[in-house]
């Protein structure tokens, strides 16, 4: 066998080993999430889903921590699904403070002056300090896809409180009739209520998490 086709098999296996699953809302609150909470209380407990920054980190913790790595696969994906989507939710959330620029501050994207919109402002923070700030969150993700490696935090504006949170924790709407300084944009939200009743408010297309935003999906927005 080919170095390429190891290469290619060896993504392939980790891809479908962590890949996020989706189910439905009602399957979810009737079945997947009662089951894992009642794995979580009997044999996981000691998991802190606050510790991991996305959900593959957390599926891989989950099949190294003693009494939860022999579970079988479905057990598995029913805890992580409940830690990341209801246990994540309910446990409180670490606070940042506002996102303010100076009016020398300028998108590294687009190259727009940021203190003309603040209500829109985001911001990427590297483990070596250094921060960005954005004219809002479609700019901060095109950046991401082409510079993630060494990224300590991605934060965004809740659209109805304006208050800081983290992007990886947030609910965005997307194609809405609410538009950024640059067109057509991700909407943050913390909570799925909160995104759900901004998607009927403002004739949003859907609701996406972190997990399933792609590169293809924010230069869409720009069509």
């Amino acid at each position: 066998m080919s170095y390429f086709k190891i290469i290619v098999l060896l993504f392939v296996t980790v891809f479908s080993l962590y890949a996020y699953p989706h189910y439905s809302d009602t399957l979810k609150e009737k079945k997947i999430y009662p089951l894992g909470q009642k794995i979580y209380q009997q044999k996981c407990s000691q998991i802190d889903v606050l510790q991991y920054k996305n959900f593959q980190q957390l599926q891989e913790a989950i099949d190294q921590q003693e009494g939860c790595k022999n579970l079988q696969k479905r057990y598995k994906e029913a805890l992580a699904l409940y830690l990341w989507e209801k246990k994540r939710a309910t446990t409180p959330q670490k606070q940042y403070p506002p996102l303010h620029v100076s009016k020398h501050e300028k998108c590294p994207v687009c190259g727009m002056f940021l203190y003309k919109y603040p209500r829109w402002v985001s911001m990427i923070e590297y483990e070596n300090g250094k921060k960005l700030y954005f004219d809002g969150l479609k700019d901060l993700f095109k950046y991401y896809f082409e510079h993630s490696k060494g990224i300590k935090e991605l934060l965004a504006q809740e659209y109805y409180t304006q208050k800081t949170i983290s992007a990886r924790d947030a609910y965005f709407v997307i194609g809405s009739d609410v538009y950024g300084p640059m067109g057509n944009e991700l909407i943050a939200f913390k909570d799925k209520q909160s995104a759900q009743n901004f998607l009927l408010d403002h004739r949003g297309k859907k609701i996406v998490r972190f997990s399933d935003i792609t590169k293809e999906m924010v230069y869409k927005l720009d069509e």
